[in-house]
């Protein structure tokens, strides 16, 4: 036991001490940086810090925002999926909504953690936040990664099942998000076209269209949904027999039967935006390659009323002039020509692109060019007839909310339908004109009544026309005829 006279002595013998190994060390540390170099000290540092530290059992992965000047997918999936795993237990959230997102978007903040669990493993996701170096330098912004932490023993499985879930799982969440875009030369352009070629402007497509509302054969309506899902899933049969992933859909048929509205409801189903284009606007084959290029995957090009939309001569026409031989001449690039929209649509242009959609509308299919027609060109062909008892189903479903045929009209309606050439728009324009089912059902029995009489009185005028023009060729001939015996006598 220490003696009150022999604790400062101890005490200050201990202070010496400290101060001369301090000493020394600091002596060590300036003689180590005078002459051992920085990188052989970094080197010496970090094996003493290892041999000191224990070994973690977890690996973290760094995803960068950048990928030198591109935008990291992992990352920007990542920030994706990352959305659908935020948890209570989370602190601070970012909000977030742009003009084409019709719901607020959450995001997690910088320093915040999430927890996510994939086939038996744990994996932990830290947003971080590196502010600039040197704030004024413009250049140097500030660094955003997140950190995917998880048990080195899953390394494998992250980078070949996890990691390719999280991208496949965001790119579904964008599709299901994507606001459709309707392009047209005549739109003004706006800050969300990222076409660059300056030559299509655009708004948002809020066509209300579906295959759910539009009034459609059932079976003609399953058959197009399902030639869409084969067109989508196989692009490696595409590019195996050596074909461009495209596909076109001539819809033909009267006024008023539905053509855009089947449009619409390919462009919703697909989540595919719609280039409306006017050949009108076109005057040459060189303009037309040059607009057509400027499209995106992933679309639909839409060419309504093609055979009366542009002046174009007949095929077999060109090539006569061209001597029978199948190119053009070279003066021809100054004037839009029926081979040159052929030439895009299957030659060597329709190659420029992957993913699309072409689709022709017409009134009359029989005014068209055959080589339009021709499977490879025109795939499917889409008669959009009058409506039928099926579609007037549909209709009274959508308008008036009846889901049976308990009502009186109901079998009075579909005889009338199926025995009178009406279409889905004068339809659903007369159960449009009242709320009341029994007013709006009553106002589509007369209708149709008024419209068989007015056909009925058609075809009667045109029967008497006919026979008077028999009558008339009748009269000609005899005279010619008696003409004919005067001049014999």
């Amino acid at each position: 036991m220490f003696s009150q006279t022999s604790l400062p002595q101890s005490m200050s013998t201990l202070f010496s001490a400290y101060a001369s190994v301090a000493a020394s060390a600091m002596l060590l540390r300036s003689m180590a940086n005078e002459f051992i170099p920085y990188e052989l000290r970094s080197y010496i540092f970090s094996a003493i810090h290892c041999l000191f530290t224990p070994l973690s059992p977890n690996l973290t992965l760094i995803i960068d925002e950048y990928a030198g000047i591109t935008r990291n997918q992992v990352f920007e999936s990542a920030e994706i999926y990352l959305r659908t795993k935020i948890n209570p237990s989370t602190d601070r959230l970012r909000v977030s909504k742009t003009p084409r997102q019709k719901n607020f978007c959450l995001s997690i903040d910088k320093g915040e953690e999430v927890d996510d669990f994939y086939e038996n493993m744990k994996l932990k996701w830290r947003y971080v936040c590196t502010e600039p170096q040197n704030k004024n330098n413009y250049n140097s912004g500030e660094k955003r990664c997140f950190e995917l932490s998880f048990n080195k023993k899953f390394k494998e499985r992250v980078l070949s099942c996890y990691l390719p879930f999280v991208m496949g799982k965001a790119k579904l969440i964008k599709e299901e998000e994507r606001v459709i875009r309707l392009y047209n030369r005549e739109c003004p352009m706006s800050d969300d076209d990222g076409n660059g070629g300056g030559m299509w402007g655009s708004i948002n497509l809020e066509h209300p269209a579906t295959f759910d509302t539009i009034a459609m054969d059932p079976e003609l309506k399953k058959m197009i949904i399902d030639d869409l899902e084969m067109f989508l899933r196989r692009k490696e049969f595409y590019k195996k027999v050596g074909k461009a992933w495209k596909r076109g859909y001539l819809l033909y048929g009267p006024p008023g039967t539905g053509k855009s509205s089947l449009i619409g409801a390919m462009a919703n189903y697909l989540k595919f935006d719609v280039y409306d284009l006017e050949l009108t606007s076109i005057y040459s084959n060189s303009d037309l390659r040059r607009v057509l290029l400027s499209t995106t995957n992933r679309s639909i090009l839409v060419i309504e009323d093609i055979d009366c939309s542009v002046e174009m001569r007949d095929r077999q026409q060109e090539q006569q002039q061209h001597n029978g031989m199948d190119f053009e001449s070279p003066g021809s690039s100054s004037r839009l020509t029926l081979s040159g929209i052929l030439n895009f649509i299957d030659g060597l242009w329709s190659s420029c692109g992957d993913e699309r959609i072409i689709v022709f509308t017409t009134n009359h299919k029989e005014r068209l060019d055959p080589a339009l027609l021709r499977p490879g060109r025109m795939d499917v062909h889409i008669n959009m007839s009058y409506c039928s008892s099926k579609g007037f189903s549909l209709l009274a479903s959508n308008y008036l909310g009846i889901h049976s045929k308990h009502h009186l009209l109901y079998g009075e309606i579909e005889g009338l339908i199926d025995n009178t050439n009406v279409t889905p728009a004068e339809v659903a324009e007369e159960l449009m004109k009242s709320e009341d089912v029994d007013v709006a059902l009553n106002g589509l029995v007369n209708f149709l009544k008024r419209k068989n009489i007015e056909v009925s009185e058609a075809k009667d005028e045109k029967q008497v026309e006919k026979e008077e023009e028999e009558t008339k060729t009748l009269k000609l001939d005899s005279s010619e005829k008696i003409i004919s015996a005067d001049e014999v006598l």
